[in-house]
């Protein structure tokens, strides 16, 4: 496709951001990263051969690094995130769904062995992530080389179901939501516009990468929850992220999206944008903001995060706002209902919570085009981990 938009804000963006040809292997030969933006997938990615990521020796290069497929799915009634992923010390098969029509949220999270978790080497010809658990499987087929992939996933049985009417914090409601669930899909995605591939140093002097290939796709099949079937339909979308990287010991990342059929200027158009803000050493060159459009991209500058209250203290509402520093993204992010992960096992340490709600304000492409966004479903991802 390699249709990117172009014009009078593209002087705020980094000639870095445009995508350059993807080399064969991420790993250099001489155990250095490719960092960059890049317009197709790569065939290699040896992470492990990379030399010292990280401030332990090579040998634990295993252990340190992160690797997960996951999948955002937006029906007319609701949202799905499918995760499969491998954080080196253990696995983990996850499915949260969103139901817009009560603000609940379902959430089935199976821990399992690591040796016992498959992540794809690469996103082409067919490879496979897989995890199954006895209540659980995710399993991703991936053909991005020809624009498209094939997932599927089931869990049953203990599911926290958070209710946004509940007067206490999410944190200290986690306790007592627990409840029987069951959930089912089966989808064939195929791309809708240019990929968002990149690869972002975490360190200025380690080869310390966080890699990640965002696609824009349009979902055929169903989902099934609780008996309740849905049905994709012409305005169905998803969202898939490969993710691939060395997080620092102390990190953090702050992450929203919306994704749709969303009618501008009196016409449906497949719309969707990715904004995220982490550990980037080069914020300005080496981020992943950008506007997805059918068969077009635009790129969006640097992003901070403002939030009203802190996740953690949430209770039935909050406000994130989402801002550059040139007028191309003015968000506010009405935050109606949350999921709270929280793991604090010693070495490991996980505050994860993925939120929902809708979205108010606009973002400008490069041209200067604006796309009121006021309505439109949002999700996003506030995490830090101690590892």
């Amino acid at each position: 496709m390699q249709n990117q938009i172009r014009g009078e804000y593209s002087k705020y963006i980094d000639e870095a951001r445009r995508p350059v040809p993807t080399p064969e292997n991420i790993c250099r030969p001489d155990g250095s990263c490719e960092f960059g933006t890049f317009d197709k997938e790569f065939e290699q990615m040896d992470f492990l051969k990379l030399k010292k990521p990280t401030s332990l020796p090579n040998l634990f290069n295993r252990l340190k690094l992160t690797l997960w497929q996951a999948t955002e799915v937006h029906f007319e009634h609701g949202v799905l995130l499918a995760v499969v992923c491998d954080m080196g010390i253990f696995g983990k098969t996850m499915n949260i769904f969103y139901d817009k029509r009560t603000q609940k949220t379902y959430c089935w999270d199976t821990n399992l062995k690591s040796a016992e978790t498959s992540i794809a080497p690469n996103v082409i010809n067919g490879s496979v992530s897989y995890a199954e658990t006895p209540v659980s499987f995710v399993r991703y087929e991936n053909w991005l080389n020809e624009g498209r992939v094939d997932l599927s996933g089931a869990h049953k049985g203990k599911c926290l179901i958070t209710d946004p009417r509940s007067d206490k914090t999410a944190v200290a409601a986690i306790k007592e939501n627990y409840g029987e669930a069951e959930i089912f899909y089966d989808f064939h995605l195929s791309r809708l516009s240019d990929p968002s591939i990149v690869s972002i140093p975490f360190s200025e002097t380690r080869p310390r990468p966080l890699y990640s290939q965002k696609d824009f796709l349009k979902t055929e099949g169903f989902l099934t929850i609780n008996g309740e079937k849905m049905v994709c339909d012409e305005n169905t979308v998803a969202i898939i992220d490969d993710h691939r990287g060395y997080y620092p010991r102390h990190a953090h990342y702050d992450w929203v999206t919306t994704l749709g059929r969303y009618d501008f200027d009196g016409e449906k158009k497949f719309f969707a944008i990715n904004l995220t803000h982490n550990q980037s050493v080069g914020e300005v060159k080496y981020n992943e903001n950008l506007i997805w459009l059918e068969g077009a991209t635009s790129i969006l500058p640097p992003v901070t995060f403002t939030r009203k209250p802190e996740t953690a203290d949430f209770r039935n509402y909050a406000e994130w706002l989402i801002k550059d520093e040139f007028g191309m993204v003015d968000l506010t992010f009405k935050v109606f209902s949350l999921n709270p992960m929280i793991l604090h096992a010693g070495i490991v340490n996980i505050d994860y919570y993925v939120t929902f709600g809708v979205l108010e304000g606009f973002v400008l492409d490069e041209a200067g085009k604006k796309y009121d966004l006021t309505g439109c479903m949002g999700m996003g991802e506030d995490k830090t981990l101690l590892l």
